[in-house]
């Protein structure tokens, strides 16, 4: 009998030489994120100066991951990676260079680590989406679970080399190890093939592709709440990183090299976490799972923020950092999960949004606090605003995981008696149902979420209206703003969605299919009658009835 149980996502090589080289960049970033965070304390004494170093990485998140997100989309996500590392490494180049010459004040500093965070933002929708072109989809949260996994090795490692660098050497090598990290991922990335979909309409403008992105997300239920409880979640669990800092200098008053050892325990608590992720879903909720991520990351805030011990601080920020993969794979798996692979670059890219937007204001807010209160007092507060997060988490819960058929559904392209191309438009499709008196409850529960879908997939003015004059007849209306614009609506149903079509059909006592009527909208207007018109009018511009219209 062959075993049911999904291959492991290393078995693949694609993914294990890109998750081998992307993890190798996040030793150099975690090196660099070190070198930054240490040389802020001795150009500034101001706690919130050190904490917007994080801030400034993640803010860059909070401002491009829409519209990454489209770009992942619509282009090649293996160039878009590409030009997201090539700029990172350009831009760790200068940094360095700047850095040995002393150049570096603090707000540069921050400037620095900003640009650095746009290219992070640019290539994280492009990388998470491009793990479902490298794995089957059976295999994917052990995927986002490696990868979570993967950097939090480097969390573990990463740091403590980092401090070691710095503390032998000084910032700016840490700068240069970063900017050498970039070029192994570069060249794995040159050598991927990834399978290319036949594209059938043309790629949306980038202005489109982001407003289709918010209406899809803003439209699906679960995804909406799974972005509210990472933004709550990301606000809290941000001040352990953004303080950690000044644990190391103020509370346990060591040095960077104590700083790395304390990334460290963090970094092996999550690689933990992340060794954890599969068995805890096969035997928990998606809600459990994050309730007690939370629960972790208030005990590892709290005893961080009461100790002022190595003993005791090491194996708290071990217990957070377990706490922090668990929840933000537990997010990201939920939205791979439930989105369609059209738009699931900036579903992802939302959700980061969400994520790391709590973290930069979060970040932002500790900061603020510690340069009043001190940095034990912070953290207490962090460890409290987490655990209203656990009450809050009761009342709007994460939906349980399901296995969603997000295949879309092919669709054939209607002919039409009428001339019309892609710009064609304003259409106007409506649809006839013939409904008996006592189906009408069900049949407007049905079309509830058919009214979702349909604006969801991109519908406007959609109307359900009866027939005065025939009791049971019941027609659909709505809007699309071009024949290109109803294509993609159509070609975007997923077989998922073909469920409420049975439920509708199996309420229509009609002829089958139903009837629907495409209409394009004509403005009237005057124009001279064609059989008035004489042959020298015709030859004359001024007269032309195309011109005069």
């Amino acid at each position: 009998m062959a075993d049911a149980t999904p291959k492991s996502p290393l078995s693949f090589s694609i993914f294990r030489a890109v998750w081998i080289a992307n993890m190798a960049s996040s030793f150099g970033g975690l090196i660099q994120s070190v070198g930054a965070s240490w040389l802020m304390t001795s150009l500034t004494p101001s706690s919130q100066m050190v904490a917007l170093v994080q801030a400034s990485t993640a803010l860059p998140i909070l401002l491009l991951s829409l519209w990454s997100g489209a770009v992942a989309d619509n282009l090649d996500r293996r160039r878009v990676m590409l030009a997201a590392q090539g700029f990172m490494l350009l831009v760790s180049v200068t940094l360095a260079i700047f850095a040995f010459a002393g150049w570096i004040t603090p707000w540069l500093l921050l400037g620095f680590t900003f640009l650095i965070g746009c290219g992070a933002a640019l290539n994280g929708p492009a990388w998470q989406a491009s793990v479902g072109d490298m794995v089957p989809r059976a295999t994917l949260p052990g995927a986002v679970a490696l990868n979570s996994m993967g950097f939090n090795i480097a969390r573990s490692l990463g740091p403590a080399i980092g401090g070691a660098i710095v503390a032998a050497a000084g910032a700016a090598a840490a700068f240069v190890v970063n900017a050498a990290s970039y070029i192994g991922l570069i060249a794995v990335l040159l050598r991927w093939e990834p399978p290319r979909n036949e594209r059938t309409l043309p790629r949306e403008p980038l202005g489109h592709a982001m407003a289709a992105g918010v209406r899809y997300v803003t439209m699906s239920p679960t995804i909406r709440v799974v972005l509210i409880r990472a933004l709550l979640f990301g606000i809290g669990a941000s001040a352990i990183p953004a303080m950690m800092p000044l644990v190391a200098r103020d509370v346990i008053v060591g040095d960077s090299l104590t700083y790395g050892l304390l990334l460290g325990a963090f970094g092996i608590g999550a690689v933990g976490g992340g060794l954890m992720v599969r068995r805890l879903r096969d035997r928990m909720s998606v809600e459990s799972i994050v309730r007690t991520a939370t629960a972790a990351m208030v005990i590892g805030s709290a005893v961080t923020g009461l100790s002022g011990t190595m003993l005791l601080t090491v194996p708290a920020l071990a217990l957070g950092g377990a706490g922090w993969v668990l929840a933000l794979s537990t997010f990201n798996v939920t939205v791979q999960l439930s989105t369609p692979r059209w738009v699931v670059a900036r579903a992802l890219s939302l959700y980061q949004m969400a994520a790391f937007g709590g973290m930069a204001g979060g970040s932002a807010l500790f900061g603020t606090i510690a340069d009043v209160q001190g940095v034990q007092i912070t953290l207490l507060v962090a460890a409290g605003l987490l655990a209203l997060t656990i009450l809050i988490g009761m009342v709007i819960p994460l939906p349980a995981a399901r296995d969603l058929n997000l295949a879309l559904r092919e669709w054939t392209e209607p002919e039409t008696a009428v001339s019309v191309d892609d710009r064609s438009g304003p259409i106007v499709v409506t649809i006839e149902y013939r409904i008996a008196p006592e189906d009408i409850t069900r049949f407007l529960n049905v079309m509830h979420e058919r009214r979702r879908i349909r604006r969801r997939d991109g519908a406007r003015h959609w109307t359900l209206l009866r027939d005065l004059g025939e009791r049971e007849l019941w027609i659909e209306r709505y809007h699309v703003a071009t024949w290109l614009d109803y294509v993609r609506h159509n070609q975007r149903r997923t077989h998922e969605d073909a469920q409420n079509t049975r439920d509708i059909l199996a309420l229509h006592q009609g002829p089958a299919p139903p009837t629907v009527h495409r209409m394009i909208e004509r403005q009237t207007t005057r124009l001279p009658d064609m059989r008035e018109v004489t042959p020298r009018e015709l030859a004359d511009p001024m007269t032309d009835p195309a011109r005069q219209s």
